[in-house]
């Protein structure tokens, strides 16, 4: 997509602070962090949110937290723990429309839901 942030980011049109990647995913620290630790987990293939995954492009699902495992290992989190948040749509607050988790530890988080 054109106008996609991720896509642009993805595509090296707009500089980030990549963390992680491989042949599907993308991962780089989110700008406005929420916790010491806060990266957005993106998939290459522009999909729009978790409402349009399908037959022939859910195995970016599996790519997504394979990849969450591997950056939580390398950002010294993985054995304390981390959360993982996909927000789907304008009331659950998905600010950019392409598929994204973000990871975020570093701290006690607690069992809040927002």
């Amino acid at each position: 997509m054109d106008d996609c942030l991720f896509c642009k980011i993805i595509n090296g049109q707009i500089p980030s602070d990549m963390v992680y990647e491989n042949d599907k995913i993308v991962v780089f620290k989110d700008i406005k962090p929420e916790a010491p630790i806060h990266v957005l987990i993106v998939p290459k293939l522009h999909i729009g949110s978790i409402q349009e995954l399908n037959d022939g492009n859910s195995e970016y699902l599996v790519a997504i937290h394979y990849a969450a495992n591997k950056v939580a290992e390398k950002l010294g989190i993985y054995d304390k723990g981390y959360r993982l948040i996909n927000n789907c749509g304008r009331d659950a607050g998905q600010s950019v429309n392409h598929l994204h988790y973000h990871l975020l530890g570093g701290k006690f988080l607690g069992a809040k839901i927002l």
